[in-house]
């Protein structure tokens, strides 16, 4: 038996990421040296503090801001900086995509380009399929190989929901992840546009949070303030409320095209342009770009025979692997058996496209295999036919299809979506599958010898009830926007050379669910005016697959260890609110909510005859629900590897105030006394909160304290009754 503890997500710094993006870019230039800062063949830079390395970063921050003249500290506020070289400084590009792989960016005069000696780079699963592997470890080493997430419009987002939503998630990316930067959006929430509300990006982020980077905008979301949202009455109160809330970088012109006027009208302080510029040259300066010659930094030795490289190769297929999630295996139709098919059918418009599988903010892969290329690897003998002419299925080509079906040992059918039906800018209508796409599944099945296989690709969920519940298709696959390497990690499941172990990271609704606006941001349902809520902590209808839904060709079990105690005692000092039954986490204090933290063990047993990789969520719910709580939630997860057999125990960590707390009406976290389960599968444990006085150790100390005074009364006795023997 392995005992594994559970890793803390390791999200790479985007300090290194944006690093490792510069040196990419300088692969791709067209001299052997392109500038650099601090040069130390130049006379001026012994003078210049701010390249001595020996002083703290926010001294040589100082110095370097002190020298700037305004014209030049203006230029430094937008993605395109400027170069000033008279303090030897070359321009900077901030604006750099790298969402799952290195993407090319065309509408920037400085970046990564693919026209020079690197053509392509590795491209990785989109990160919603990579998701649903919840292997914490395989986003650090996509991180390591791939230099790393609603437009325009008002939204209403209760405080409650704010604060056991929508912030924790960005809470988690600045404390745990350490992020070095943040993106504000172009969306208002509660009237205010992202980037200029004080309350979320100096307050919050920075006072509670502890956010300790640079702050840049979505691109031209400053300029869409005045020009689209009417929020101000002119250009230079759209740079004031930005500068003043705490944005530190403007991606786009509009802070380099009116800062300057900004001044002249007394609406921005220059002490406003100092503190954003002192948190964009400290990460400069984190990254070593005021270090001296990047070739002998650390990476400064990053050159193009590691980009495509073998290792990153393997990995991408590793995520693409590990991310599909197997929603349906009537019969255990899969894995087929390699030595009984002889002839497959494929069809469908997805089937054989590369751009689909890398999806959007891709650069060029190095080698994309599609699906029928996978499973063309597999079986030599197959009619391949795309169904319908585009995605969108607007003319379906059913009759030719079916034709080909017919005499075959078995159909892949590989449907769903693309960049056509779903991408940055282009919502999606509906829920269901695009075209006449659902006529032609149907018609394949029925046509077809044997139960068939569904594919789907899609980034979103679809609904597909009728997939579901349709015998004639015996098993559904959703594979996300995979990757390059994605046809070749689909084949290796439908024959059995990988088993899934992918979860759905999100739940997929049926159809009817567009009949919400998708502007309504309320977590909570509403059961008087029939809202159902949304996601699976608090949405109350039918649901296609719910979160974290996922089957594998093997079986596992699962066993809660006995728990160091399962009572909780969060008590320090007295509240109104214990009456009521919950309790302030805030009230609680630092020191508590430390010291309440209890380990939880689990031991996975996979007791099938294949091995797997699995994916084990831990979640809780409280013994009542309703009272606005939610029915349950996530609060772990790990990966692990079991051949057909084994098991491991893996280790979770509790932290009552943060696992077990949700939201007031007001927006403050409360922990509520009484029963809390802790499930893994079918299989649950209890804690019990209790807020009153943990009397066990003074019920013990109060019971020791009789027989000691007994004692010391019988040695006082013996002592007068015999003082000669003492003595």
């Amino acid at each position: 038996m392995r005992h594994l503890s559970t890793p803390k997500m390791k999200l790479l710094n985007l300090s290194l990421l944006i690093h490792l993006c510069s040196l990419l870019l300088v692969t791709t230039q067209p001299t052997d040296q392109p500038p650099f800062s601090c040069d130390s063949t130049d006379p001026l830079t012994e003078s210049y503090n701010f390249c001595k390395t020996t002083l703290p970063i926010n001294r040589r921050v100082e110095d370097l801001v002190s020298r700037l003249t305004l014209d030049e500290k203006i230029s430094q506020l937008v993605n395109t900086a400027a170069a000033i070289p008279r303090l030897g400084i070359p321009g900077y590009e901030w604006w750099s995509e790298a969402l799952h792989g290195v993407a090319f960016v065309a509408n920037i005069s400085q970046g990564i380009r693919f026209n020079g000696t690197i053509r392509s780079a590795t491209s990785f699963p989109q990160v919603i399929l990579t998701a649903a592997s919840f292997d914490p470890y395989l986003w650090y080493r996509i991180g390591q190989a791939s230099p790393i997430t609603l437009y325009s419009i008002l939204l209403f987002v209760t405080l409650q929901d704010l604060a056991d939503t929508y912030q924790p998630p960005f809470q988690s990316c600045i404390q745990k992840g350490k992020a070095s930067g943040v993106m504000c959006a172009y969306n208002r929430i509660n009237g205010v546009p992202n980037c200029a509300d004080y309350n979320l990006l100096s307050k919050t982020a920075r006072g509670q949070w502890g956010f300790n980077g640079y702050i840049t905008s979505d691109c031209d979301a400053v300029s869409i303030i005045y020009d689209e949202q009417g929020y101000v009455k002119e250009p230079e109160d759209a740079v004031a409320d930005v500068l003043t809330a705490g944005m530190d970088l403007d991606c786009g012109e509009y802070l380099k095209n009116y800062t300057g006027s900004a001044i002249e009208k007394k609406k921005v302080a220059v002490s406003d342009i100092d503190r954003a510029l002192h948190n964009l040259f400290s990460i400069r300066m984190r990254l070593g770009l005021f270090n001296g010659n990047p070739a002998k930094q650390p990476y400064g030795n990053i050159g193009s025979d590691q980009v495509c490289s073998q290792e990153h190769l393997n990995l991408a297929l590793e995520a693409a692997r590990n991310g599909i999630v197997l929603l349906k295996n009537d019969n255990r139709l899969l894995p087929l058996a390699k030595t009984e098919i002889t002839s497959l059918a494929v069809i469908g418009p997805n089937a054989n496209s590369s751009e689909t599988l890398v999806g959007n903010y891709a650069g060029p892969p190095c080698n994309p295999v599609t699906p029928l290329q996978g499973l063309q690897s597999y079986v030599k003998n197959i009619n391949y036919h795309p169904g319908c002419s585009t995605v969108n299925c607007s003319s379906d080509l059913t009759d030719e299809a079916v034709k080909i079906v017919k005499g075959t040992d078995q159909v892949v059918l590989v449907m769903g979506l693309d960049q056509t039906q779903e991408r940055e800018a282009h919502d999606r209508v509906d829920l269901v599958l695009p075209g006449h796409q659902q006529k032609l599944v149907t018609r394949i099945a029925s046509a077809a010898n044997k139960p068939v296989i569904l594919v789907l690709l899609c980034g979103g969920p679809v609904d597909i009830t009728f997939a579901k519940n349709d015998q004639n298709i015996g098993s559904i696959i959703w594979a996300g926007y995979p990757g390059e390497a994605g046809g070749r990690a689909l084949a290796e499941i439908i024959f059995g050379d990988h088993n899934p172990g992918g979860r759905l990271p999100i739940t997929w609704y049926p159809q009817n669910l567009t009949k919400i606006p998708m502007t309504d941001m309320r977590m909570r349902p509403e059961p008087s005016s029939g809202y159902p809520g949304r996601t699976y902590r608090f949405y109350q209808g039918p649901k296609v697959f719910e979160f974290g839904y996922g089957l594998s060709y093997t079986n596992y079990s699962y066993e809660f260890l006995p728990l160091t105690k399962d009572k909780v005692y969060l008590n320090n000092q007295s509240s109104d609110k214990i009456a009521l039954g919950y309790k302030s986490v805030s009230e609680m204090g630092t020191d508590l909510c430390e010291k309440s933290k209890l380990p939880v063990t689990v031991r996975v047993q996979n007791n099938g005859e294949m091995d797997g990789k699995h994916a084990v969520l831990l979640f809780v719910r409280q013994a009542k629900t309703g009272n606005e709580r939610p029915i349950k939630q996530l609060v772990g997860f790990n990966n692990v590897d079991l051949k057909a057999g084994e098991n491991a125990e893996i280790k979770f960590e509790l932290s009552p105030c943060e696992h077990l707390s949700s939201a007031e009406g007001d927006g403050q976290m409360v922990v509520d006394e009484g029963s809390h389960f802790l499930s893994i599968g079918d299989k649950e444990s209890e804690i019990t909160v209790v807020f009153s006085e943990d009397t066990s150790d003074a019920a013990t100390s109060k019971l020791m304290i009789l027989p000691r005074i007994l004692i010391l009364f019988y040695i006082y006795s013996f002592i007068r009754s015999f003082p000669c023997i003492l003595f």
